[in-house]
């Protein structure tokens, strides 16, 4: 079958086989993990996974995909392993529900990245770790250290709970069709124990939301109404700085002063 990319699923088909192979070498997939992978499309990393795997799950959105995957998985050379097909929007799917331990892979729709990686949140005390495709720019944020460009809202939670590795930059003809933008692989490692716990982590996030609501503002104008100068002072922060120049520590910090 031919498949033609769906813009509406931000679907960029993996081709290259360097790429691919370098991808799985990364997620080392043993025989018994118990692994799931995002949008499996025209199976770039499922088909190399299955030779690894005795079971692989998929979430995939696309009929035309599944209807494609229920053929081509049923041949004899893939009778060794078994792929259990979960047709459903991965925003909305319940990764919990298939136990703890699980190992989370694949080449993210970018358009809807970020919304998949808050929903895994979610259910990170079920998760492993997790190895994503993702726009570079993107990977780039995850990654990025505070007083950098890249630095921002989605850096701050996400390295609350994880602990992130750049590992390879993947050019746009890696893809069929080639995206736009160059695309970088990561993997992502929940802490065993959080290095700074905030007491409410819904305030943590609000306030988080809050200080880079504005960037180019102070903390002063960005929190006025959730910190107090006196907040400022015992805190040892300075109010004059943005929200991009305080760590993780710093915001675990403010919120649990305020809660």
């Amino acid at each position: 079958m031919k498949h033609i990319a769906k813009k509406r699923f931000g679907q960029n088909f993996l081709t290259d086989q360097d790429v691919i192979t370098s991808l799985v070498e990364a997620v080392a997939p043993q025989a018994d993990d118990l692994m799931l992978e995002i949008g499996p499309g025209l199976g770039a990393l499922t088909k190399p996974l299955l030779q690894k795997l005795k079971k692989l799950h998929v979430v995939e959105v696309d009929r035309d995909i599944i209807t494609w995957m229920k053929a081509e998985y049923a041949k004899p050379a893939y009778a060794k392993s078994s792929l259990v097909i979960h047709q459903a929007d991965a925003l909305k799917f319940d990764f919990s529900s298939l136990g703890k331990g699980l190992r989370v892979t694949g080449n993210l729709p970018y358009n809807i990245s970020t919304p998949i990686l808050f929903h895994l949140l979610a259910n990170i005390t079920h998760i492993t770790d997790m190895h994503f495709m993702l726009q570079k720019e993107v990977v780039e944020r995850m990654v990025a250290a505070p007083s950098t460009a890249a630095y921002g809202r989605l850096s701050v939670m996400l390295q609350y709970h994880l602990h992130m590795d750049y590992l390879i930059t993947v050019p746009p003809d890696a893809f069929e069709p080639a995206p736009k933008v160059e695309s970088a692989f990561v993997r992502c490692l929940p802490h065993r124990t959080l290095p700074f716990v905030a007491k409410d982590e819904a305030l943590f996030a609000q306030v988080v939301l809050a200080a880079f609501s504005q960037r180019r503002k102070t903390l002063r104008n960005t929190l006025k109404g959730l910190l107090a100068d006196e907040g400022f002072s015992a805190l040892h922060i300075d109010s004059q700085l943005r929200a991009e120049n305080l760590s993780v520590a710093d915001f675990v910090a403010i919120t649990n002063y305020l809660s």
